[in-house]
């Protein structure tokens, strides 16, 4: 009697705090939340000061040295370097997307990489079809339009979500700015990839076609009247505005689609971010933690 006493009264000791533990933690808001995980990383690394200097530093050291390198090589060995970076900028969003969920950009992502491989294969055949060049042509300034159309969407989004353009149409600040970043992002990642594809297909296609050739001299030449990249007739003329394509004429009187110098800077410093910085943080990372620093 008296053992089953004692139990009936220690029992309810026993289950009581992680029951209110676990509610009190269920009923935090995602931004109380956040603040409670930013307050213990707070006073995990209380103390710790002068190691995070050193730590401060070598990435400083290590940002320093990789831009150099990078520059060295890209001066040096340009076409390597296109190759190895834009294989990093189509795998590495991959990584993180399966890792975090990302279901919207791996559809897009997924769509983008099976027609691009087709226009890839159809651009480095030979012989090569007629009809190729102008495929080529066509998808890739379609994907120049949508990229350039989604960065100014995502510009003018934070613009007025900076502004509080957002409260007249009763939208909170956290989508607004959301919308406008993933949009803005989705410009200028899809018009890097756009671009660099678009210089290897155009090398191959000219290469194939006889217009360019590395260990040699050209053996082919077009008039001033023919196409450069689907080797037609021009039918729209330079002062003209076309159904579907506009006609440019560069110095070498062949035609192409100019691209913004400002916004191929803008491609330049993205390729930069997606591709090189995740392989700058991981040789941090790595000196940081033989080390011994925390």
């Amino acid at each position: 009697m008296a053992a089953g006493t004692a139990a009936r009264k220690a029992a309810p000791v026993l289950e009581a705090p992680p029951q209110q533990e676990q509610l009190s933690h269920t009923k935090l808001s995602a931004e109380d939340t956040w603040n409670l995980q930013q307050e213990r990383m707070y006073k995990m690394h209380r103390g710790h000061d002068s190691m995070h200097v050193e730590m401060i530093l070598i990435f400083l050291c290590v940002l320093v040295i990789a831009q150099i390198v990078l520059v060295q090589w890209r001066q040096r060995h340009g076409r390597s370097y296109n190759l190895v970076t834009l294989l990093q900028m189509w795998v590495v969003p991959l990584y993180f997307t399966i890792k975090l969920y990302w279901w919207r950009f791996l559809s897009m992502w997924g769509m983008f990489s099976v027609i691009t491989s087709y226009i890839l294969f159809r651009a480095t055949r030979k012989p090569l079809s007629g009809r190729t060049p102008r495929l080529v042509y066509k998808w890739f300034l379609l994907i120049y339009k949508l990229s350039y159309a989604f960065g100014v969407v995502g510009y003018l989004a934070i613009m007025f979500t900076m502004c509080g353009f957002n409260l007249f149409f009763k939208i909170k600040a956290r989508d607004s700015m959301d919308f406008g970043i993933v949009s803005l992002f989705y410009g200028l990642y899809y018009g890097v990839m756009g671009r660099d594809f678009a210089e290897i297909c155009s090398d191959y296609m000219a290469s194939t076609i006889g217009f360019y050739s590395v260990s040699r001299l050209p053996t082919r030449s077009l008039s001033d009247n023919i196409c450069a990249v689907c080797g037609q007739k021009i039918i729209v003329e330079l002062d003209e505005e076309g159904l579907i394509e506009n006609t440019y004429q560069l110095s070498c009187n062949h035609v192409w689609e100019r691209t913004h110098f400002l916004y191929g800077q803008i491609l330049d410093w993205l390729r930069y971010l997606v591709a090189w910085q995740p392989v700058v943080i991981g040789i941090v990372q790595g000196i940081i933690y033989s080390l011994g620093l925390e």
